[in-house]
């Protein structure tokens, strides 16, 4: 089954063609990066005009002069404005070629992008899912059966690199600026704070080590002190990366013996050095998404389009695109 899947929940327009869930055939992404890097970040009305500009073109390219045996679009969560172009043109054209229409979980698309990846892997596991505006721990009971184990309680791990990265004035994405900095940087140079809680051991909390980071630099500068960019990123790197790890691993431990990352955070290599050397200390298996599927992109969103249509999610025209939606309760 060749699936058409659109992806528009954000700054990145995208379209692919996926096979059985499993083989990319195109994969076609167009990033809005340039545009919003001026303004520190996305601009919602700016994004959901460039995503309207671009997605006929991305989709011609995608489909190569195929047609397709169903339509996939993320439908929620998102930028509302962004979503709804995707949603809008995929219901379009489902009905122009008569085809079904799949909608998709953004976030149960970034954990699809492992079955892409790791052709054999099956649920159920653990995943972690870690974006700029999600941080959740999941059981993945089967590919479309989730229950949440633990998420942040205030802001998104890759939301703090975000405003960290503004700090130290690197620019946007905060994410990728971040670990380019904390390359030559000392991890323990500076002792930022981790938040745990005795009630729910696998809830995040990153509102802390984003004001923490804040107060330093301020400080510092109150001080007339120069900040050393190098060791600030690399701590807060260690902080962050630091409970990801400690977090998941544990739930993966108590659950399913298998963890899986997942969203544009998964794409840190501290992240991914810090999970190895954990998974492979406690027994996990550990499974990582291609760095090129890490980020958002619609192959990951064609790969999940094929187990949702097989449990029989698909919508009509009726659709509608959702700004929140839970990863465990999905509607269509």
């Amino acid at each position: 089954m060749k699936i058409l899947a659109i992806e528009s929940s954000c700054d990145e327009t995208a379209a692919a063609l996926v096979e059985d869930g499993r083989i990319v055939l195109r994969n076609e992404v167009v990033s809005q990066i340039p545009i919003h890097e001026r303004y520190g970040g996305v601009v919602p009305e700016i994004a959901s005009r460039c995503h309207i500009e671009a997605i006929e073109p991305l989709v011609e390219r995608a489909l190569g002069g195929e047609t397709p045996d169903a339509v996939a679009v993320t439908y929620a969560p998102g930028l509302i404005g962004a979503l709804l172009v995707g949603v809008n043109y995929a219901k379009s054209l489902a009905y122009t070629l008569n085809v079904p229409l799949i909608p998709v979980h953004h976030l149960r698309g970034h954990v699809a992008s492992n079955y892409l990846t790791h052709p054999d892997l099956k649920p159920p596991f653990t995943a972690l899912i870690a974006s700029g505006g999600h941080s959740h721990i999941v059981h993945v009971k089967s590919y479309t059966e989730y229950e949440i184990l633990g998420k942040t309680r205030d802001d998104a791990a890759g939301e703090a690199f975000d405003k960290s990265a503004r700090i130290l004035g690197l620019g946007y994405p905060g994410g990728p600026k971040i670990q380019k900095a904390a390359e030559t940087g000392n991890p323990d140079a500076i002792v930022f704070p981790k938040v745990h809680f005795k009630d729910a051991p696998y809830d995040f909390s990153f509102s802390g080590v984003k004001t923490a980071v804040v107060n330093y630099a301020h400080t510092a500068k109150q001080r007339g002190e120069e900040i050393n960019a190098a060791d600030l990123a690399a701590s807060f790197t260690k902080a962050v990366c630091g409970v990801l790890t400690e977090k998941s691993v544990l739930a993966a431990k108590n659950t399913t013996g298998k963890l899986v990352l997942a969203g544009g955070v998964s794409a840190n290599r501290d992240l991914r050095s810090y999970m190895e050397t954990a998974c492979k200390e406690e027994g996990i298996e550990l499974y990582l998404p291609r760095q090129d599927l890490c980020g958002d992109n619609a192959a990951m969103i064609g790969a999940q389009a094929y187990f949702e249509h097989l449990a029989g999610h698909t919508a009509g025209t009726d659709l509608n695109a959702y700004a929140t939606m839970a990863v465990d309760q999905p509607h269509w």
